[in-house]
């Protein structure tokens, strides 16, 4: 069942990161509860999450951000798409893309965009079947420390 997290699902889905790519789920800090809380409070701020037999399998972040230019319609930036390793090839994530793009299309946004560190084609190849391309726009990252 594909849906927005609640907030007592917090620790589930930092295991799940396990499979995105943290080493190990970080202490209960309050910079981790001060952020977890700022996040649920944001309207804006959407973690999706597909659960099976109660078990979070698969999740996304969509973020709707306010813009000034294109007839002042937002757009989303999705983050985070992750699946178990024992769930892939499944549809999970593909189910909570999906979900994503409706909240986008409900908040009028004009396009989604995403970033995927993986160079590997099979990865590449899903977000393209999910309806993403990588010809329109360039993408630059600076990390900072």
């Amino acid at each position: 069942m594909v849906r927005e997290i609640k907030n007592s699902e917090q620790r589930e889905l930092l295991n799940l990161y396990l499979y995105l790519h943290e080493q190990f789920v970080p202490d209960m800090t309050e910079r981790l509860k001060n952020t977890w809380e700022a996040i649920m409070r944001d309207r804006n701020h959407h973690i999706i999450v597909n659960e099976v037999d109660n078990e979070l399998v698969s999740s996304c972040v969509c973020v709707i951000i306010p813009n000034l230019t294109r007839n002042v319609r937002p757009y989303a930036l999705i983050e985070n798409v992750v699946t178990h390793e024992d769930y892939r090839g499944k549809g999970y994530a593909t189910e909570c893309l999906n979900y994503a793009k409706e909240i986008a299309e409900k908040e009028n946004c004009y396009k989604m965009m995403l970033l995927t560190g993986s160079k590997d084609a099979a990865t590449l190849n899903f977000y393209r079947n999910a309806g993403y391309n990588s010809s329109d726009k360039t993408a630059f990252i600076q990390w900072l420390e």
